[in-house]
């Protein structure tokens, strides 16, 4: 991909970014994958129930990010610490199995490229943004 190059584009759906961390494996996957697909965000179609649709539910799209600055701690100092970000060879193959489980359900994927500088416009429809951890289950 060169400097200036257009990738990827989505209507109605969802920009996920996904940060992998050291400990994350094949189970992180599963979980994260299940729940960007069945997480109800979007209204009903008859607008009666805000959240009240998964991105399945209304035909829907997913850009798919990776995204290692997730896992940035700032609690010490004024620069950031990625300790807890997992190395390229572990979290590529993460990041690539979350995107093929997601695209295995049928829902359209696109995806940003893998440890590229990018530059992502979005227009976020209404005040929402969530974070999913897989470990923070309970």
């Amino acid at each position: 991909m060169t400097a200036g190059e257009y990738r990827a584009a989505i209507d109605r759906g969802l920009v996920v970014l996904v940060g992998v961390e050291r400990d994350d494996g094949p189970e992180d996957v599963t979980y994260i994958a299940r729940k960007i697909l069945e997480l109800r965000v979007f209204p009903s179609e008859d607008g009666s129930k805000e959240f009240d649709r998964n991105v399945c539910d209304i035909g829907g799209s997913l850009l798919v990010v990776s995204q290692f600055t997730l896992a940035a701690d700032c609690r010490k100092g004024r620069r950031p610490a990625f300790d807890a970000a997992a190395p390229p060879d572990v979290a590529r193959p993460l990041y690539e199995s979350v995107v093929a489980r997601l695209r295995d359900a049928g829902v359209a994927v696109a995806t940003g490229v893998f440890q590229a500088m990018m530059h992502i416009s979005l227009v976020n429809d209404g005040p929402v943004t969530m974070l999913l951890d897989s470990k923070k289950i309970f």
